[in-house]
């Protein structure tokens, strides 16, 4: 067994804590994390598709605002301390950029002005309300179909369809092509330049997630530049590697406190696969599904921080909250990398979901659950939306259970 916490605790020790993490007992065994009145309270704020904002493409400008701006008072009214807003959901932006159009996603248009600064005004409106603004870019993703002629004429995807792999039902960008890698990199880069945002913060999204029966026609790329690679899954984890360690060296360079974080899918690899990873048996690894390498660059020290979709109930058999979190504390330690949890609030009420997610305190039980594990130094709800709404009342248990004061992000 593996040793998952600062005083040695073995996986079977953290399943036995789930059991009692709602016991003063299980926090004060595991080694609580000491309180320097410091830690991340995130949300998403996500944009494709309009999932929370804006409502609906099309909206006047003003509304558009109005909107976004409920948002900030509904992270503020939660004692929340950050918010990470997606501002480049499909090789477009929120933002006026040079190198990619404005999203469709404001107008319904791609390309049209919505006549206002979405990123600009979130940035100074959420430093205004004492609020960090994390800008959430989707590196790859060029959109959610595979016809080319729907983009803009100007779209770089259509001036250079060299770099496009249809797959899915979606188009992405190669990740194999160094041109597509530099180009994406200078396209975020934009807006660390523009704005003084606290974090780029890329999600969960690398190479696309397996679909049955499909592949990535990635051959050209891989006859061109894969020489020297034992096998084509080397060469893609490569190309991954290449883009974040690149990004980490370039955002600091144009902005030095700006902060670079990732939040990936929650499981690297399944401990039947390799002996480091994690007790669980999710059919899907970053490492080998997506080709991302996400403990390896914790422990490079590559990023910033770390956001784990730890998005399962304690006990779910496939991927238990309680084996993952004893996991990521221990991949982070010692690492100067800071480790988030990424929280699956939009599970909470819902009827598709497993009975635990009826249970208004199943959140605020991951919250003390993860207290006994001093590297855990925040948590991000997604999504935006039901921070508002909060269906079953899952959020406001969380704020009086653990953020009855504010609290200040780590540095």
């Amino acid at each position: 067994m593996r040793r998952m916490s600062r005083r040695g605790f073995s996986l079977v020790a953290a399943a036995t804590l789930a059991g009692l993490a709602t016991t003063g007992d299980a926090v004060a065994a595991s080694g609580r994390r000491p309180k320097d009145g410091r830690e991340l309270r995130g949300m998403w704020l996500a944009s494709v598709v309009n999932r929370d904002w804006p409502s609906k493409p099309g909206l006047p400008a003003a509304q558009q605002r109005a909107e976004l701006l409920a948002f900030l008072d509904s992270a503020v009214n939660r004692r929340l301390n950050a918010v990470v807003f997606q501002v480049r959901p499909t090789a477009d932006a929120l933002w006026p950029s040079p190198y990619e159009p404005w999203s469709e996603y404001l107008t319904g248009v791609q390309g049209k002005d919505p006549g206002w600064d979405p990123l600009g005004t979130a940035v100074h409106e959420a430093h205004r309300r004492g609020l960090e603004l994390h800008a959430w870019f989707n590196p790859f993703r060029i959109a959610n179909h595979t016809d080319p002629s729907r983009l803009v004429a100007t779209h770089p995807a259509r001036v250079h369809p060299d770099w496009v792999v249809p797959y899915g039902g979606k188009l992405y960008y190669n990740p194999g092509l160094p041109a597509v890698r530099r180009f994406v990199q200078d396209a975020m880069l934009d807006a660390v330049r523009r704005y003084p945002i606290d974090a780029v913060h890329w999600d969960d999204y690398f190479y696309p997630y397996p679909v049955a029966g499909q592949v990535f026609d990635d051959d050209d790329a891989f006859e061109r530049y894969g020489g020297g690679f034992p096998d084509r899954a080397s060469w893609r984890r490569d190309n991954i590697d290449r883009l974040v360690r690149e990004m980490a060296r370039r955002v600091k360079k144009a902005r030095g406190r700006t902060q670079f974080g990732i939040s990936p899918f929650a499981v690297w690899r399944n401990i039947a696969t390799d002996p480091t990873g994690s007790d669980t048996r999710a059919g899907v690894q970053t490492y080998d599904d997506l080709y991302a390498d996400t403990r390896g660059w914790v422990k490079k020290g590559w990023i910033d921080y770390i956001v784990p979709q730890v998005y399962w109930n304690i006990g779910f058999p496939a991927a238990d909250y309680a084996k993952l979190i004893p996991w990521w504390n221990d991949v982070v330690r010692g690492t100067g990398v800071n480790l988030y949890i990424g929280e699956a609030l939009y599970k909470a009420g819902d009827p598709a979901q497993p009975a635990a997610w009826q249970d208004p305190a199943e959140l605020s039980r991951h919250l003390t659950f993860a207290e006994g594990f001093r590297e855990v130094r925040g948590h991000v709800y997604f999504s935006a939306k039901e921070v508002g709404v909060d269906k079953i009342g899952a959020m406001a248990r969380v704020v009086a259970d653990h953020y009855q004061k504010p609290a200040k992000p780590p540095r």
